[in-house]
C-alpha cells in the first residue's frame, strides 16, 4: 500500500486530504505542523509527502529542507499544497527540493492523479 504523509496546520485540510486519498486506497498519516511532520517522517517510510507552506513551529520550506538533507528516504516526492501561488515561492520550494505545487482548494481527482503519478501507483 502506498503510504502518504500529509502535513497541514488546518484540521479541515488534513481531514480533506485524508478522506480523498484514503478513498482512493492510499494509507495516510497526518501531522499538524512542520515539526510534527518531520517527527512523523522519521517514524515510518513514506512514498510521498504533502506539505503546507505557512505553518507554526516549522514552515513547509523547513520541512522540505529537512527531508532532503536527511539520510533516510531523502528522495521521496514532496508536494506543496498551499493557498500561495507566487512565482518566487514556487521557485524557492523547487530550489529546496519540492517535486510539485498544488494550490488550495484542490480537486479530489487532481490530487489523486498527482499522487499516483509521483508514486508510480495505479
Amino acid at each position: 500500500m502506498i503510504n502518504i504523509l500529509a502535513i497541514d496546520d488546518s484540521l479541515t485540510i488534513r481531514e480533506m486530504v485524508r478522506e480523498t486519498l484514503s478513498s482512493a486506497g492510499f494509507a495516510v498519516t497526518t501531522a499538524n505542523d512542520g515539526q510534527d511532520g518531520v517527527d512523523q517522517f522519521s517514524k515510518d517510510r513514506y512514498d510521498a509527502v504533502i506539505t503546507d507552506i505557512n505553518m507554526p513551529k516549522m514552515d513547509g520550506f523547513g520541512v522540505i529542507e529537512h527531508i532532503r538533507g536527511g539520510g533516510t528516504n531523502a528522495r521521496v516526492p514532496i508536494l506543496v499544497l498551499t493557498t500561495e501561488s507566487g512565482a518566487s515561492l514556487k521557485e524557492r520550494a523547487r530550489a529546496a527540493g519540492a517535486t510539485g505545487w498544488i494550490v488550495k482548494p484542490f480537486q479530489d481527482e487532481g490530487l489523486i492523479s498527482v499522487i499516483r503519478r509521483v508514486t508510480g501507483a495505479r
